[in-house]
């Protein structure tokens, strides 16, 4: 995996990138924001023109993937189309669900309110599937697998705060923005807690893998990308203290 400044590159050949992005970098353009950094204009500059078949969260980590020809742009929309793309993201919340799996099908309206949110409408809202596993709990938070069937934006943390659940360090779904200090999950904590600096200060989602058909080939094809230093930081802490390691 080679690395630049704002991006990984997890493979790359002539007909498909794959590329792991940092959190607050926009994947295409912004319509309120039309002047801000994005990562297909970065990924150009040394690719080449590539064609876009899914996007990410501005404020999600992780896991992206671009056709770098027609064809394979073609065929690679298609199996998102037909919700052929296994897609898996991991979060960090708050709270502990009593459930260890959970199917979400809530109707989903984007750009629902005033603040421009996805919301749950059933009236309105369009088709809307995320599956759910628990990964473990640590203190008060909990790690959660979130599997996306269908593709739309903000489905994740939506479907979550429909069931009664934020994402840490999401001020647009989950009321703050509050970072994560290791005093949060260490009860024997001896530091000084006015200079105790935080673990995590960005919204806890990371798109983690990604399984597709190759364009090419026509053989299955599987990506990962790691998760960034904040978010193993604190998966590493809670392993330590919990003995709970969603990567386990």
């Amino acid at each position: 995996m080679s690395k630049t400044q704002n991006f990984s590159v997890i493979y790359s050949d002539e007909s498909l990138l794959a590329v792991s992005k940092p959190s607050g970098l926009l994947v295409a353009q912004d319509r309120y924001d039309v002047d801000a950094p994005r990562l297909d204009l970065l990924l150009s500059k040394e690719f080449g023109k590539l064609w876009a078949v899914h996007r990410i969260d501005k404020d999600t980590s992780g896991l992206v993937i671009y056709a770098r020809t027609s064809e394979a742009h073609r065929a690679l929309s298609m199996q998102f189309q037909e919700r052929k793309v296994k897609k898996s993201y991991l979060a960090l919340v708050y709270g502990r669900p009593s459930w260890e799996e959970k199917k979400v099908s809530t109707p989903l309206l984007v750009d629902g309110d005033a603040r421009h949110r996805t919301i749950a409408h059933k009236q309105l809202g369009k088709e809307s599937l995320t599956e759910f596993r628990m990964k473990g709990s640590c203190g008060p938070f909990s790690w959660i697998e979130a599997r996306p069937l269908t593709g739309r934006t903000h489905q994740i943390r939506a479907h979550l705060l429909d069931l009664g659940f934020s994402i840490l360090c999401d001020p647009l779904y989950g009321g703050n923005q509050k970072p994560f200090f290791l005093s949060d999950i260490k009860r024997s904590y001896k530091g000084d807690l006015f200079e105790e600096r935080p673990l995590l200060s960005r919204l806890a989602l990371h798109a983690f893998s990604l399984e597709i058909i190759d364009p090419t080939t026509n053989e299955k094809r599987y990506f990962e990308a790691p998760l960034p230093k904040d978010m193993d930081v604190v998966r590493k802490q809670c392993a330590k203290l919990f003995k709970v390691d969603p990567l386990g």
